[in-house]
């Protein structure tokens, strides 16, 4: 039973999702993604609710809503696709054995 919150303002906090999602059931847990890099929030969030029905309560009223200077995009949080070795390799070189690596080779 989570929910996804999409375009939010970068000065988002956890707090402020709390306030907002309390008003239609239990929030059991947020999460605000942030960049590996930068640490800044990433303009999406998740709000784990307690029951469906609150689950549904809050999508119908705060999709599409203005909050903050943004409107929201919020629906039904899809599961999390499961991620294959980065490059797709067994080096995670695109392939690339350990043999193959030279830049003539490869182009």
């Amino acid at each position: 039973m989570t929910v996804y919150i999409g375009n939010l303002s970068y000065d988002v906090t956890s707090e402020d999702l709390e306030h907002i999602f309390a008003e239609y059931g239990t929030v059991k847990r947020i999460t605000l993604p942030t960049d590996r890099e930068t640490g800044r929030p990433r303009g999406f969030g998740f709000v784990e609710m307690g029951e469906d029905s609150e689950e549904d309560s809050a999508i119908e009223a705060l999709d599409g809503a203005e909050w903050m200077g943004r409107d929201l995009k919020v629906n039904k949080a899809k599961p999390r696709e499961k991620r294959s070795t980065p490059g797709g390799g067994r080096f995670g070189r695109r392939g690339d054995s350990r043999e193959d690596r030279s830049f003539s080779q490869r182009f």
